[in-house]
């Protein structure tokens, strides 16, 4: 006799699940539901919009359309923020074989996505694409400078993963769930572009083929996509390169780091120029301070820019970043002039020895002090 506790599922397992990461698209998700709902009749399907907490009430606006189509689900991030990461959490909160990716904007077109799916059943593929330079594909009316940063990451990105993929730079794509389970692990997580982090990650090469499409105009709001973009872009390739013994984080807190040596040096330079060397002690004072204060601002901006601070934060962040890196300098002058002063290296070794003690220490302890993650209830 079968099991009296079994219940029958009146509900078809789902086959495909559509991830749609969000922030501030209040006025798109509906229709987007809707526009799904109509070119996937056919399809046992999910609508996962995962939400980076945005303002404008986009979550709420999701748990509505919830109430009303079981198909259509929420997850709500706090804290954090990133298109990859976010969609890397939504694919792996379906049961479904098939996961696809498209911004939260209605600039793909969902009605690629039954092709997609019969394209990446029929022929046994890994992953579809949606591309925009392929034969029949469209940037749409993108303007020159976007044209050729996307040309350019486009290059450095085939260049990467070393696959004949005309656009690794999509965001509108279809895989199999066990190609993410696989290398998952191995992801970076980092900035806006999954579909290339897919492929570097991958453990064998993916069988994949491109479906044109044209990419169109933004349906509400503004374009989230800013000068960081790129920033992120090009830590994602460090990290892919550096391995992942090393935070991206850090890679971007020591890049900044070193940026600042030439912001001291600016200024110290002038002022001595002025007012001659009896007033290093003034130069240099003047030029730590505003080293760490650009570096600070640098670090808000890119490194932690998912946990950027505003308003009075910013205030009270400065003060610890500038406590934390005092601390930090004399622990590097401390360090280096114990090996040196000591014998054990000579001054190069020395100095190198501090400068990584220092930067270690500001990473850490501004990590946990200044960009810290807010407080759950």
């Amino acid at each position: 006799m079968p099991d009296q506790t079994t219940r029958s599922n009146p509900c078809p397992p789902v086959e495909l699940a559509i991830i749609v990461p969000t922030y501030n698209e209040a006025d798109s998700v509906a229709e987007i539901a809707r526009r799904v709902a109509l070119v996937l009749k056919d399809v046992a399907w999910e609508l996962i919009f995962v939400d980076d907490d945005s303002p404008d009430g986009t979550a709420d606006r999701v748990r509505a359309l919830a109430r009303e189509d079981v198909r259509i689900r929420l997850i709500q991030r706090v804290g954090r923020r990133g298109l990859s990461s976010a969609c890397i959490e939504g694919m792996l909160a379906t049961s479904a074989p098939f996961l696809a990716v498209m911004d939260g904007d209605l600039q793909h077109d969902e009605t690629l996505l039954p092709r997609m799916l019969q394209t990446i059943r029929d022929e046994n593929l890994d992953i579809v694409v949606g591309s925009r330079y392929v034969d029949g594909g469209s940037v749409g009316d993108w303007n020159a400078q976007r044209q050729f940063m996307s040309r350019l990451a486009t290059r450095i990105g085939q260049y990467l993963i070393r696959v004949e993929l005309q656009d690794p730079m999509s965001g509108f794509f279809m895989v199999r769930a066990s190609v993410v389970q696989s290398c998952v692990r191995s992801l970076s997580g980092v900035g806006f572009k999954i579909l290339l982090d897919l492929f570097s990650a991958a453990e064998r090469p993916l069988r994949f083929k491109e479906l044109p499409f044209t990419f169109r105009e933004r349906h509400a709001g503004a374009s989230k996509l800013d000068n960081a973009v790129l920033w992120e872009y090009l830590l994602m390739l460090a990290q892919k390169i550096i391995g992942p013994l090393i935070p991206v984080r850090f890679i971007a807190f020591s890049i900044i780091g070193g940026l600042g040596v030439f912001v001291h040096l600016a200024v110290l330079w002038p002022i001595l120029s002025i007012m001659g060397e009896e007033s290093f002690l003034l130069g240099q004072s003047a030029a730590t301070l505003i080293a760490m204060t650009s570096n600070f601002f640098l670090n808000n901006l890119l490194t932690y820019r998912d946990m950027r601070l505003r308003g009075r934060q910013l205030i009270w962040g400065w003060l610890s970043f500038v406590l934390v890196c005092s601390v930090g300098a004399l622990a590097n002058v401390g360090i280096a002039n114990y090996l040196f002063e000591g014998g054990h290296s000579g001054w190069l070794l020395s100095a190198l020895a501090g400068i990584l003690v220092g930067a270690v220490w500001n990473y850490a302890v501004t990590a946990v002090y200044t960009w810290k993650r807010p407080k759950r209830a």
